[in-house]
C-alpha cells in the first residue's frame, strides 16, 4: 500500500458534518495504488438530529469529487443510519471502509462499529464479491486495461479468504503471495493507473478456477447465514445513541 498524503485528514476536517470514521479505500487499500490513482476517501458522517426527524432533512449521502495537489479525490460518506443499515446487508464495500487499515480519521464510535463487524459477517458477503468480480471481468474484456483484471482477481480472492476465515483481507499482495503472476500484474499497475493487461484469455482459467473456489468456500463456510441478534441489538442501541447525544 502506498502512503496516505497527509493532507488527507484536511479533506476530512472540511466536510460539512462531522466525520465518525473516514479511511481510504480503492487500490491503496488493494496493494496496486499506481503513482497516478486517485484517492478514495470514504466514511461515515453525523447528521444533525434536526436533520433527520424534521421536515428538512439533510444528506444520507455525500458524494464530492476534487483535486488536490495534482491527485483525483473521490470522497463518499454515508450518515451513520444508513452506514449501519448498508453493514446489516452483505455489503462487502461498506465492511472494507470500515475495517480498512488505512485510517485517516477515527473517534470512538469507530471504534465501537469495528468491534461489531464480526458478529455481522454472514455467509452471503461471498455474493457481493462473486458480482463485484463478474462486473469487473466483463469490464476487462470491453477494455484491457489491467485495472479491472487485477480488481476481478482481488475481490475473488478476499471472498475466498473471508469464506474461509471470517477474516477481511484485501492486499492483493498479500492474498496472492502464492499466485505466481500477481508481483508482475501489481508492479505494471504501479506505473499506470490505465495501463493495458495480459490478453484475457491467459487469465480466464484462473479467475474460473477462483471463482469455482469462492463458491466452495461459501458453501462449506463456518460463517452464519444472518448476523449475530446481539450485534444487531447493539448496532441499533449505538444509532440511536449517538444520535441523541
Amino acid at each position: 500500500m502506498l502512503t496516505v498524503p497527509g493532507w488527507a485528514a484536511e479533506v476530512v476536517a472540511a466536510h460539512p458534518y462531522p466525520m465518525l470514521f473516514a479511511t481510504v479505500s480503492g487500490a491503496h487499500l488493494y496493494g496496486f495504488a499506481s503513482v497516478d490513482s486517485d484517492l478514495d476517501l470514504r466514511g461515515a458522517h453525523l447528521l444533525p438530529a434536526a436533520e433527520v426527524v424534521g421536515l428538512r432533512t439533510g444528506p444520507e449521502t455525500i458524494d464530492a469529487n476534487g483535486d488536490r495537489d495534482g491527485v483525483e479525490l473521490d470522497v463518499v460518506s454515508h450518515d451513520l443510519h444508513k452506514f449501519a443499515r448498508l453493514l446489516t446487508g452483505r455489503n462487502g464495500y461498506v465492511l472494507e471502509q470500515l475495517l480498512s487499515p488505512l485510517v485517516v480519521h477515527t473517534t470512538a464510535v469507530h471504534a465501537e462499529l469495528v468491534a461489531l463487524a464480526p458478529g455481522l459477517i454472514t455467509r452471503h458477503h461471498a455474493h457481493h464479491y462473486l458480482g463485484f468480480a463478474d462486473t469487473q471481468w466483463k469490464l476487462y474484456g470491453r477494455t484491457g486495461e489491467l485495472k479491472p483484471a487485477l480488481y476481478t482477481l482481488r475481490v475473488l480472492l478476499t471472498g475466498r479468504h473471508l469464506m474461509r476465515t471470517g477474516e477481511l483481507e484485501c492486499d492483493l499482495g498479500v492474498l496472492g503471495a502464492d499466485l505466481p503472476y500477481v508481483p508482475d500484474l501489481i508492479a505494471a499497475k504501479r506505473l499506470a493507473e490505465h495501463g493495458p493487461g495480459p490478453d484475457p484469455a491467459t487469465l480466464e482459467p484462473e479467475v474460473t478456477r477462483l471463482r469455482a473456489e469462492l463458491e466452495a468456500a461459501r458453501d462449506s463456510s463456518a460463517l452464519p447465514e444472518r448476523p449475530a441478534p446481539a450485534a444487531l441489538d447493539a448496532l441499533h442501541e449505538l444509532v440511536v445513541r449517538v444520535r441523541l447525544s
